[in-house]
């Protein structure tokens, strides 16, 4: 052994050579090859067939990993016999190339769940684990920005092939230059043929190549929503059409290059299309728009349109052809006439709708509203935005047909008053009642007398009207003796003696209350608030109302028992208040703002302590008597209270 460690002769390495010089002795040594590279003195110097050289730098080239010289070709077979999904999750991991060698494997592809299942018949626990995991899931993945690359996506598309694959994708913004493309979009279509639900929002960079992808191999999608895909044309819309039938819910919303013959293809091959909303998109016009509603096979029940160049003849297919549509968004529809909406209602094939939202339409005038009305038997939410053509008339008739009404919402309708809202809750059986921005609602009492109380409203909202004031308070207060949730937030020009009558009146007690910015209210108020209702009272928004004090806090820790909801941000509130709602032993609050809250210092951090054991969230923000490192002494102690500072 010295002599063949020590050994410097010129004798060189004999590759594959035999142990023995005789053939028949060389079968006395089993266990070595004939073709094991050995050291022996040569009698005859070799022939060195391939280089061998030990310098640094042409060792390190020689010394590579053997598989790096495997033509994709191979790989590509070798990925294919994977095991599982945590071996292809690992493989993906050596290298961006093998990652994208493995997004190019669709999932059928993959030869180990046969070959377990042949050949063995007893299985372990963790066998039957990587079967389990072959089964279709639904994993949800949501990519945002920056993390939105096609290096991502694709790592995503591989690590949950194993589990499943992609149940639910939602991709929303990506920068330009290294954004999600076609080949990400592909890379999920074939390792997530599984995939249910594809959401894309802002991506420019992928077109009809990436969706045809999705739609060639995701032929179980039944969601699609598509916003700000400028490079998505009729092609990849028609293409989805064509491979997924499954497809239930359809938005498309400022896709430039989207219009009529892709929405065609779809009304045509989605015979199980339920739910479409369609918005800005400019090339869509009546004859996409109207071949999704067909008399033979039409189930859609929830239809969005806005910002179209559709005419009256769209609204009449839907008043014709509507006959599933249970909710009706229309917004933004310059092209259509009165005559439009009058068509749709009298056309009475809208007799399931529940629920009808209209923005800002210059076609709904009294006339149309009052066809609508009769149309639409079992209509039960309305909302009206921006309909500047309404009016007391229009709503008086709408109220009076509209039987099964029990929602109403008119914003910035400036024709309607107070005397066509009073009549509305006369005549109909509302349950909610919500007013904004009503500019024609002027503060001036009835002469006439008023009607029959409105027994069945329970929920009344009148934020942002500058005009209702103390007399109309009074009225309502009249007319609804049920309410049971009241917001006035916004309103300037109520007083004490506006708002006294309307809580005396509400006889069922009530539940939430939402005072904003009334500035002029004062502490009297929340006193009658909490005597006359403190056992019913579960929210309470003072948020504004900077005549508020300690007083009203006091009057709150005494007798609101319920409350779970309490701010009072920017109003006259000291320590002395916070104070006294810490002693209060029945008040459990889960929420309290104190925030604009000048008055309240240092001094409160023990009464805070005291209430968080309660809290879930407290606002803190803007109490420039606060100082931050009490605010992180309270953060430590309330550990699982959300403090905003």
């Amino acid at each position: 052994m010295p002599a063949l460690v020590n050994y410097s002769g010129d004798d060189d390495f004999c590759v594959g050579g035999a142990f023995y010089t005789n053939s028949r002795d060389s079968g006395r040594s089993c266990s070595i090859s004939s073709q094991v590279d050995l050291y022996c003195p040569s009698r005859k110097r070799a022939r060195i067939t391939a280089p061998f050289l030990f310098g640094e730098t042409e060792f390190e080239q020689n010394n590579q990993p053997s598989i790096n010289v495997l033509p994709d070709e191979c790989l590509f077979e070798i990925f294919k016999r994977l095991s599982g999904g945590k071996e292809r999750s690992s493989c993906a991991c050596v290298s961006k190339h093998w990652l994208m060698l493995l997004t190019g494997i669709r999932r059928s592809e993959y030869e180990s769940s046969k070959v377990v299942k042949e050949n063995i018949v007893s299985v372990s626990d963790d066998v039957e684990m990587i079967l389990s995991d072959e089964s279709d899931g639904y994993l949800t993945r949501s990519l945002e920005a920056k993390k939105a690359t096609d290096t991502r996506l694709a790592a995503v598309a591989v690590g949950t092939s194993g589990h499943g694959g992609l149940g639910k994708l939602s991709i929303r913004g990506s920068t330009s230059y290294r954004g999600v493309t076609d080949f990400g979009l592909s890379a999920v279509a074939r390792c997530c043929p599984s995939l249910k639900a594809l959401s894309l929002w802002n991506v420019p960079r992928v077109g009809d190549e990436g969706l045809s992808e999705i739609a060639n191999e995701c032929h179980l999608l039944e969601k699609l929503d598509l916003c700000q895909c400028s490079s998505i044309t009729n092609k990849g819309l028609t293409a989805i059409a064509e491979h997924c039938p499954n497809l239930t819910a359809l938005s498309i919303e400022s896709c430039p290059k989207i219009g009529n013959e892709g929405l065609q293809a779809i009304g045509k091959l989605c015979l199980k299309l339920q739910s479409i909303s369609i918005k800005d998109c400019p090339l869509v016009g009546d004859n996409g728009v109207s071949s999704l509603f067909s008399p033979e096979h039409s189930i859609l029940s929830k239809v969005k349109l806005q910002g179209l160049n559709i005419t009256d003849f769209s609204l009449a297919v839907i008043g014709h052809y509507g006959k599933s549509v249970t909710n009706l968004m229309l917004g933004g529809l310059r092209n259509v006439s009165e005559k439009g909406f009058w068509v749709m209602g009298n056309a009475k094939g809208l007799q399931k709708l529940v629920s009808l939202m209209i923005t800002s339409c210059l076609g709904v005038t009294d006339v149309s509203l009052e066809a609508m009305a009769k149309g639409c038997s079992n209509l039960k939410q309305m909302s009206l935005r921006r309909c500047c053509f309404v009016s007391d008339h229009g709503l008086l008739a709408f109220a009076k047909f509209a039987g099964s009404l029990e929602g109403l919402l008119l914003e910035e309708c400036n024709k309607v008053t107070q005397f066509g809202i009073i009549g509305a809750l006369s005549n109909c059986g509302l349950k909610s009642l919500a007013l904004v921005k009503c500019m024609g609602i002027k503060d001036v009492s009835l002469e006439a007398p008023l009607s029959s109380p409105c027994s069945s409203l329970k929920s009344l909202s009148i934020r942002n009207c500058t005009g209702f004031g103390t007399s109309s308070l009074a009225m309502v207060g009249k007319l609804c003796p049920q309410l049971q949730h009241v917001d006035l937030s916004g309103l300037y020009g109520i007083t004490d003696a506006g708002l006294l009558p309307l809580l005396e009146s509400c006889v069922a007690g009530l539940v939430k209350v939402n005072l904003s910015d009334c500035l002029n209210l004062t502490d009297e108020v929340v006193l009658a608030l909490a005597r006359l209702h403190g056992g019913t009272l579960e929210l309470l928004n003072l948020d504004g109302c900077r005549r508020i004090t300690d007083a009203s806090l006091v009057a709150v820790a005494d007798n609101c028992v319920f409350l779970g909801d309490l701010d009072v941000s920017r109003c006259a509130i000291t320590d002395a208040g916070v104070a006294a709602l810490s002693h209060a032993e029945q008040l459990i609050l889960q929420v309290l703002s104190f925030s604009g809250c000048s008055g309240v210092s240092n001094k409160s951090i023990p009464f805070l302590k005291r209430l968080g054991k309660t809290l879930l969230g407290l606002n803190l923000q803007h109490c420039n008597s606060i100082s931050s490192g009490t605010v992180e002494l309270l953060v430590e102690s309330l550990w699982r209270c959300d403090i905003l500072f």
